[in-house]
């Protein structure tokens, strides 16, 4: 029997019979995405701007209450942006780039997450999961208008995996009853407790930390918090051991409590307890509606591998970071980004199939990054001896009067992007004095150029030749994959120069469709090119 016990904040797919209901033989389709979160709907939004039919499974009807992920960072911003929706994220989000540290009731010190100029996107917005996903269901709308062959099937759970060499068989269960269907490749973005990966008998390996937090959404107006990250430890107003806070759309408030580990859950999320928590945090008279509570668990896991033969995991479904550090939804976008451009070059049999092995190394790579980060913000908050509890408070009190401490202090890293260092599909670094921060691997950081920005130019979809005062074919071919040039110069800006010239006279970049750099050099030099291209597309 189907069951669905969600409550949704926005009905997006309602349920409709599919022709694969009636078919008298199970439909075969080339890709099937299973869970409508972020990850999932980015997924097939990337797939479908590409031409690519692509079938995603939710066993909801669309979006559900709950602010969940709320800190999208500047790098999830600019993949959106290439998607078509990175403004709306934008426009409605709430933008910060400062964020307090406290002890007790004492300030130790404030940050600037972007203190450069230069950039299109802000360092971080604050915006509710739900809405989120909303605008990449709209651009899939808009896709879907255009022709971009995507089709979301509401109320559609998939009951069993079977994994074959060449596909997968998928039974899938909706309000009328069962059907079977295949594909060439399934997709799996159906969270953390994700059903596939049961049903495949895989799980994750890793850590769950032994301490608990309370989330409270609360809908207030005041003046007393400006649009800042908030960090206590050891708060004065004893509402929990840390606490962070959060603004966000429509006068929403997130706060996040350190209540311990050996706590009755049911008795925390009680309103009665909640708002004892919160009027002892904000001060008597403040008014305040309850949106949204939930209690969680740091854990800082992931599966062994995210590829299984024709199965590849993303998003949650493939790791788990506790929450301070915003490296949940941001890492599950950057896996959507890895993955998008590779299986496209798969699917349209212009690489190999083991092109879709760098995904699993390279986002392994960046999950291990962020499992290790997450990790120490963790055990820096909440520490577990009297021995680190001493310590952590010395941290504190230095960072108070000296800037030296101050980056010992570990409110929680915040994401920034994966540099893919030293693994299989990097190239050559022949750019004698190039800046580090674009070295291979890296992702392009953005620039101005006129009234515009380097990364919209970058956008196309495929991958580039960017060019700095070298001389270049306009595009050239090698083996299916075609390569586009942009040329600039260094009288194009200083960020620019600085950013990807350094102490370099002219530069040239390979970039991937990702927008990372494959390789570089101080000229134009084909065999190179089409040597690190065949590289990057795992072709040699």
């Amino acid at each position: 029997m189907f069951q669905d016990r969600y409550t949704l904040a926005f009905r997006l797919y309602p349920y409709a019979r599919s022709v694969d209901q009636d078919a008298a033989a199970p439909a075969h389709h080339r890709v099937v995405v299973v869970g409508g979160g972020p990850i999932g709907l980015a997924t097939a939004l990337d797939l479908g701007r590409q031409g690519h039919p692509v079938l995603l499974l939710d066993d909801h009807e669309g979006v559900g209450q709950g602010s969940k992920a709320i800190c999208f960072a500047k790098r999830t911003m600019e993949i959106a942006a290439r998607y078509g929706c990175g403004s709306k994220l934008v426009e409605k989000g709430v933008i910060w780039n400062l964020g307090k540290v406290f002890h007790d009731d004492r300030k130790i010190y404030d940050f600037n997450l972007l203190p450069e100029d230069g950039h299109r996107f802000p360092a971080f917005i604050n915006l509710q999961q739900p809405y989120f996903e909303r605008f990449l269901h709209e651009q899939i709308v808009a896709e879907q208008a255009k022709g971009a062959p995507i089709e979301i099937r509401g109320k559609n759970r998939v009951d069993a995996v079977e994994v074959k060499d060449d596909g997968v068989a998928l039974d899938v269960m909706t309000p009328e009853g069962g059907y079977r269907i295949t594909a060439d490749w399934l997709i799996a973005c159906d969270g953390a407790s994700s059903p596939t990966r049961k049903m495949m008998g895989l799980d994750f390996e890793g850590k769950v930390f032994q301490d608990s937090f309370l989330i409270a959404d609360i809908r207030m107006k005041s003046e007393s918090f400006p649009t800042e990250r908030w960090f206590w430890f050891e708060p004065w107003f004893k509402s929990g051991a840390s606490t962070l806070l959060h603004k966000q759309p429509d006068d929403v408030w997130r706060v996040d409590f350190q209540i311990g580990w050996d706590v009755d859950r049911k008795e925390e999320l009680r309103e009665e307890k909640i708002r004892a928590r919160l009027d002892a945090m904000l001060g008597a008279g403040v008014e305040y509606d309850l949106v949204w509570s939930s209690i969680y668990t740091f854990q800082c896991r992931r599966m062994k591998k995210f590829r299984h033969g024709r199965v590849i995991f993303a998003g949650d479904s493939a790791h788990q970071v506790s929450p301070f550090g915003a490296r949940g939804a941001n890492s599950g976008i950057q896996d959507v980004d890895n993955l998008g451009w590779k299986l496209g070059l798969v699917l349209e049999g212009r690489a190999p199939d083991r092109l879709i092995d760098s995904y699993d190394e390279e986002r392994r790579h960046g999950a291990d990054e962020n499992i290790l980060n997450s990790t120490r913000s963790t055990e820096f908050i909440t520490p577990k001896t009297k021995m680190s509890h001493i310590f952590r408070n010395a941290v504190l009190e230095l960072a108070e009067h000296h800037d030296f401490a101050r980056g010992l202090v570990n409110s929680g890293r915040l994401s920034v992007p994966c540099t893919y260092d030293g693994l299989s599909l990097t190239g050559a670094d022949a750019l004698p004095g190039g800046p580090d921060r674009t070295r291979p691997g890296s992702p392009c950081p953005d620039a101005p150029l006129g009234a515009g920005f380097l990364l919209d130019r970058l956008g196309g979809g495929g991958f580039t030749l960017l060019t700095i005062d070298a001389e270049a074919p306009e595009t050239f071919v090698e083996d299916g994959i075609t390569v586009t040039r942009l040329a600039l110069s260094a009288g194009d800006g200083p960020a620019l120069r600085e950013r990807y010239l350094g102490g370099a006279a002219s530069a040239v970049y390979l970039l991937r469709p990702d927008q990372h750099v494959t390789a570089r050099w101080d000229r134009f030099d084909a065999a190179a090119v089409r040597t690190a291209l065949r590289h990057a597309c795992a072709k040699d």
